[in-house]
């Protein structure tokens, strides 16, 4: 329950978008393969799709429905700006979690034309490890049983190509608009502290985060950036409202930070 009244993430309450969610989730569990996740990060590592401002990517993602999201369809910059003005409100002198939930969602631009028009099971919705046995954990676990993965005896273990304890950042996670934000922050110089990019590129990672599981491949620095994690969760996902945030009077505040954090412009 949040402070709205209302129960979020429900996957299985019947209601018009909850169809349409599984859809998506079975997309997701078939096509998320090693081979997969290696060949997107490839090409997007690349950052040749675009030059722009943060803000003008804040203002693209207007453009963006989550589909995956089975609680509210608002534009996209409403949900972020709410996020963090929530958070700006509880913890008024981390200034660096402002930012990270203003800008934690900006990777699901992948979904537009001009990024590559990804499906939406490729840039949105829960994130996973590849390379190991997908968790029962996972939303809709059932249609892992067709991903191509699922069988392979390199990929099927607890661990499988990883090591007990190898950190997250020798993790490869499905392919989505987490780690896409991850790597143009990290690529650009983005000054954001370690926390702010765990939380970023493992927001999405809910088996994780809320259910606990795959802790077993955490190091010691992933388990402090977690703490912030779970502060951030509360908001990125309570903070979901029918109320908009006024854009024109909340962006020079957030121009500020993007400025003390980012460059200019950044390659996407």
């Amino acid at each position: 329950m949040n402070a709205f009244g209302h129960q979020f993430r429900d996957y299985d309450a019947e209601s018009e978008r909850q169809k349409s969610v599984e859809d998506f989730y079975r997309l997701q569990h078939i096509n998320q393969t090693v081979d997969f996740v290696k060949k997107m990060r490839a090409e997007y590592g690349k950052l040749d799709k675009k030059v722009m401002s943060i803000w003008e990517c804040c203002e693209l993602l207007n453009e963006v429905v989550d589909e995956s999201d089975p609680d509210l369809d608002e534009p996209q910059i409403q949900h972020l700006l709410q996020s963090a003005e929530a958070i700006r409100k509880d913890y008024p002198n981390e200034d660096w979690l402002h930012l990270t939930a203003l800008i934690h969602d900006l990777g699901k631009v992948i979904t537009l034309p001009q990024f590559g028009g990804l499906p939406q099971w490729a840039v949105v919705g829960d994130t996973f490890p590849v390379g190991c046995a997908f968790d029962e954990s996972n939303v809709h676990h059932k249609y892992f049983l067709e991903n191509p993965d699922f069988q392979n005896k390199v990929y099927n273990t607890k661990n499988g190509i990883y090591t007990q304890g190898c950190g997250l950042n020798n993790v490869m996670m499905s392919w989505g608009h987490d780690d896409y934000m991850y790597m143009v922050a990290k690529e650009n110089g983005s000054t954001l502290p370690s926390a702010g990019q765990f939380i970023i590129r493992y927001h999405s990672f809910y088996p994780l985060h809320t259910a606990g599981e795959y802790t077993h491949l955490m190091n010691e620095e992933d388990k402090e950036n977690l703490k912030w994690l779970h502060v951030f969760n509360k908001f990125d996902l309570y903070s979901k409202s029918k109320v908009h945030v006024d854009v024109d009077k909340v962006k020079p505040y957030y121009m500020s930070l993007i400025n003390k954090y980012f460059p200019e412009t950044l390659r996407w």
